[in-house]
């Protein structure tokens, strides 16, 4: 098998090519990159989600890098990626997770996390990748035991030093006092107790918190048909909104007082507000390229830059890390603000979203509504179509060749190609086609005014495909 990382790790199903053999390939690989680059002395720290076998994969790695002098540290116990990256920051080390985030059950993963605190570069990952063939199978680790009465490998609380760090960034003590209920559904995942140790469990309603490292059968993705019971917990238990995690907690959804779900494309809004207007930051936004042009009609009102990258948030890291970044986001609910880490975390943004609420007074809904009011609306739909290769070149081709200049009856004044073709219409919606670098899949994105139109469009888009 060709070992190869995606967007944000690498990830494969357990026992077919997430073997213990492909794991030390990975490994040796990234340990061999700290050292020939020098990206650090200070070695790796190393975190699991709550995934099967996790702890079991980590110690693995944990001792390949003790094997070959890399020091290490050791989450004592499950830890979000979030976690990660801070440590990574903090320690100025290289951040190792084994997480397949997202992905169904009997997926697992490897994420690298640089010393900045976020995702590895395009370029450092393709560094590690060059290595994968200079694997020795000679090498030979001791047990981790072993190593950890040398010291080569120490553990430390990694997840309560990181609850530690939430609390000094975030109001906890206005969220507390205003009595707000917040339903939480970390899916099985890294975020389970999380939100109630900093809140408390007279104030937070949990569920699916459980360890269930086959997730209850779903795939840990934090997206509205994934989510069915959270809303009904909201409306039965009256709570102020609810908040969503993914497997390793770096995403996030989130749903209204009403049961509503609130995407992250108006997430991202409400963030741009909220630190820009009312908290008097600035900084420039950055997006990825499937993401609402609500911002871009905000950066223009509020006198902020905008930047557009490709799809997959080591772009918008890249940026954190390089500029002055106020808020950085993409499509799929890895959001990131200024004052934190350059990453996705699902825990802080879905906090800082309940301390906005705090200090306007102002149901969620109302701030999703004030949005509306002020730059019209804007209502996202996404299709992830499964069709062969054949198809998805062929439609790929077609758009590339600017030949779909009608969609449901509106006509396209512009073509980007950024990541996959974007087909910009006269009313001001947008339709996006892209293809899945992995599976024979046809990403099709679309945003209108209205969700009957954003359909129509995905639906003018899925109609051609198979008609190829």
């Amino acid at each position: 098998m060709a070992i190869k990382f995606g967007t944000d790790g690498w990830r494969a199903v357990i026992a077919d090519d997430y073997t213990y053999h492909n794991l030390s390939i990975v490994t040796q690989a990234t340990a061999q990159w700290i050292i020939d680059e020098k990206v650090t002395s200070n070695g790796v720290v190393i975190g699991h989600d709550a995934r099967f076998q996790g702890r079991r994969f980590a110690k693995h790695v944990a001792c390949i890098f003790a094997a070959m002098d890399i020091p290490v540290k050791f989450a004592d116990s499950i830890a979000p990626t979030p976690a990660v990256s801070w440590a990574a920051r903090e320690f100025d080390a290289v951040g190792i997770v084994i997480t397949a985030s997202h992905n169904p059950p009997e997926y697992n993963g490897f994420k690298i996390k640089a010393p900045f605190g976020g995702p590895a570069t395009p370029n450092q990952i393709a560094e590690v990748e060059a290595r994968f063939n200079s694997f020795n199978d000679s090498l030979k680790p001791d047990s981790f035991d072993s190593y950890i009465s040398k010291g080569a490998i120490k553990e430390f609380s990694l997840t309560t030093q990181y609850l530690q760090l939430l609390a000094s960034k975030l109001d906890l003590k206005a969220i507390k006092n205003s009595g707000f209920k917040i339903a939480h559904d970390p899916m099985f995942g890294a975020a389970k107790g999380l939100l109630t140790k900093l809140l408390g469990a007279d104030q937070v309603l949990e569920i699916h918190g459980e360890f269930n490292p086959g997730f209850n059968g779903q795939a840990p993705e934090p997206i509205e048909k994934n989510l069915d019971e959270l809303p009904k917990v909201i409306i039965k238990h009256e709570c102020a909104a609810g908040v969503a995690n993914d497997g390793d907690a770096d995403r996030i959804g989130m749903f209204d007082e009403r049961g509503e779900f609130v995407d992250s494309h108006k997430l991202l809004s409400l963030l741009t507000k909220y630190l820009s207007q009312q908290k008097k930051m600035d900084g420039s936004i950055v997006k990825t390229f499937s993401t609402t042009t609500m911002l871009d009609k905000q950066a223009e009102k509020y006198g902020l830059d905008i930047e557009t990258t490709p799809i997959g948030f080591k772009y918008i890291a890249e940026k954190m890390v390089d500029g002055d970044v106020l808020v950085g986001g993409e499509e799929s609910g890895g959001l990131a603000v200024k004052g934190h880490i350059p990453e996705r975390d699902g825990l802080f943004i879905g906090l800082t979203i309940v301390e906005m609420m705090v200090r306007s007074g102002k149901k969620l809904s109302e701030l999703v509504q004030e949005l509306t009011d002020e730059f019209g609306s804007h209502r996202f739909y996404r299709n992830d179509m499964h069709t062969s290769d054949e198809k998805k070149k062929a439609m790929m081709a077609y758009c590339e060749d600017k030949k779909m200049t009608e969609i449901a009856g509106h006509t396209v004044t512009e073509w980007q190609f950024t990541d996959g073709v974007k087909h910009l219409l006269d009313d001001g919606s947008w339709l996006l086609v892209r293809p899945s670098g992995t599976e024979p899949v046809l990403r099709i994105y679309a945003e209108a005014e209205s969700i009957g139109k954003a359909k129509s469009l995905v639906k003018h888009a899925t109609e051609k495909t198979n008609s190829f």
